[in-house]
């Protein structure tokens, strides 16, 4: 089986499911609304794949993601908006225009050079874009992740010359958030502690940005990094026949240092 022809297997499915009196009804009751959380845990899985280095399950992560881009292009169709085929030429026209160095004649040398121009015919194409708002943040998505967001946001203001000269002065920034967060914290204005401690994960996403680090993986490292030790605590005790909350915090942080030994032996 060809690749188009198992796009057009995939294609054809979901109209099935979408056909009325024949369909499947949850299919059939579903909006862009209602299938939009689907598409961002999809996303969310392919990358869950990815850190793990798990090839059959990107394969499949992989796949159901497209299978969300499928959903979403035959509900554009049915209203009349564009078609699955639409959304396919739009992707194939934006990638050739914007490596104008692979398909057609501009030189560009280095990688970084093509990061340089790639974000300046992405502002090009925000510039078309935008009608009522001329902001260099205008279209930044509200439904990102909060600390994605901080990090994109913060990047397009770099832009512009809206930056900390070099690291360290984030650091002295990240200094005065924290001591202001703690000050918060000795007031007890619930509020407050909430918005000094979203200054301080603003700066942190910064900080991130700084060291070209993405700050969602970076999280996304550390959690998983404090599961495997946690369940690693949690085993440990119960081969000891106790649980972690028979416990004391003391025994428990014992055993996260050997889980730390352990990870870096």
């Amino acid at each position: 089986m060809t690749d188009q022809t198992a796009l057009e297997r995939l294609l054809s499915i979901m109209a099935a499911l979408r056909t009325p009196g024949t369909g499947c009804s949850w299919d059939l009751e579903q909006t862009f609304e209602t299938i939009a959380p689907y598409t961002i845990e999809e996303a969310y899985e392919v990358a869950e794949a990815i850190a793990q280095k798990n090839m059959a399950a990107l394969k499949e992560e992989l796949g159901d993601l497209l299978f969300q881009v499928v959903f979403h292009a035959r509900l554009a169709e049915e209203q009349g908006a564009f078609g699955f085929d639409d959304v396919v030429k739009a992707l194939c026209e934006k990638m050739m225009a914007r490596h104008p160095h692979v398909f057609g004649d501009q030189i560009i040398e280095s990688a970084q050079e093509q990061t340089q121009n790639w974000e300046t015919i992405k502002a090009h194409e925000r510039t078309q874009k935008l009608v009522s708002d001329s902001s260099v943040l205008a279209d930044v998505p509200l439904a990102l992740p909060a600390l994605t967001r901080a990090f994109k946001l913060s990047k397009r203001a770099a832009r512009v010359g809206f930056d900390w000269p070099n690291v360290e002065e984030v650091f002295v920034k990240l200094a005065e958030e924290t001591a202001e967060a703690r000050e918060a914290l000795t007031e007890g204005v619930s509020t407050h502690v909430e918005e000094e401690i979203g200054d301080m994960l603003f700066v942190l996403a910064n900080l991130a940005r700084k060291a070209n680090i993405d700050p969602e993986l970076a999280l996304r490292g550390a959690n998983s990094k404090f599961e495997r030790r946690f369940r690693w605590i949690e085993a440990a005790l119960k081969r000891q026949g106790s649980s972690p909350n028979q416990s004391s915090l003391e025994e428990m942080e014992q055993l996260w240092l050997e889980a730390k030994a352990y990870e870096r032996a």
